[in-house]
């Protein structure tokens, strides 16, 4: 028996492939740029989330954060995930869709739309308790 399996019979974690823009990102290109060469990128469009929300752009950060999480779906429907189940923070590319996906329930909560953040929140932490704690910190 692998040590990795899972007793709970829920389904394995879904990794994305290393996704386009990320080592741009982390070289410090400019998130506008990253997103427009690469407009796949969920990284890309949830630091562009974050930038707008920390210059007080709520309306504009909730639009880059939406845009990232669905290309994020996308790119987890690709990968075989099924709607459902651990999307590990762990994993780098990851990361990304993540993001956005708290970067959505930010946005969400701050122009007043309670039932979007209350179910971006729990997907995240269904996804990844450990994005939700570290992304909430």
């Amino acid at each position: 028996m692998s040590i990795h399996q899972n007793l709970l019979g829920g389904p394995a974690p879904t990794h994305l492939p290393d996704e386009p823009g990320r080592e741009a990102i982390a070289a410090g290109t400019p998130a506008v740029e990253v997103a427009a060469a690469h407009p796949t990128s969920s990284l890309a469009w949830a630091v562009l989330a974050d930038e707008a929300f920390a210059a007080g752009s709520t309306v504009e950060s909730y639009a880059y954060a939406r845009t990232g999480y669905h290309r994020g779906l996308d790119a987890l429907r690709r990968a075989g995930w099924k709607g459902h189940g651990p999307v590990p923070w762990e994993h780098e590319p990851n990361r990304g869709f993540l993001r956005a996906l708290h970067a959505l329930a930010r946005a969400a909560e701050a122009i007043g739309e309670k039932e979007e953040y209350e179910r971006c929140s729990t997907f995240l932490r269904d996804s990844s308790p450990t994005a939700a704690d570290t992304l909430s910190a």
